[in-house]
């Protein structure tokens, strides 16, 4: 099995957050507790920028076999990512609810939490939670 970039790390998920931009800031730390509310489970870093939730070893299709998060976000220079790891397309009635965002494959982007309908943002990371465990 060949080893996967990103792997998990015991760096401090904290020490993490403040290095980040101040008015990003708050917005990390609301994710982190919605995200373990979600999973029920203590924040990790994963490579130098990513906070991922639980543990998942994923085989796919080719045979290639890596350890992977449940969820996770990254901070990143303009958009903080959302890796929520399946189609959003079985959420696209939540993504209508939630407030300005673009999608990707098992990503969402947002520029903030600001004007985001929190309660759906936790019932997608529920949802998330619930399709990878």
């Amino acid at each position: 099995m060949s080893v996967n970039k990103t792997q998990k790390t015991k760096n401090s998920v904290s020490a993490f957050i403040k290095t980040v931009d101040a008015d990003r800031q708050s917005d990390c730390k609301a994710i982190v507790k919605m995200m373990r509310d979600a999973t029920g489970v203590k924040p990790a870093m994963w490579g130098e920028s990513i906070i991922g939730f639980g543990d998942e070893h994923l085989i796919y299709a080719s045979g290639r076999e890596l350890d992977w998060f449940r969820i996770g976000f990254s901070p990143r220079k303009k958009e903080i990512s959302l890796y929520l790891m399946f189609d959003n397309s079985i959420i696209n009635d939540l993504l209508k609810k939630l407030g300005p965002h673009r999608a990707g494959k098992g990503c969402l982007y947002i520029k903030s939490l600001e004007g985001l309908d929190l309660e759906v943002l936790l019932a997608i990371f529920k949802k998330s939670e619930k399709v990878n465990s």
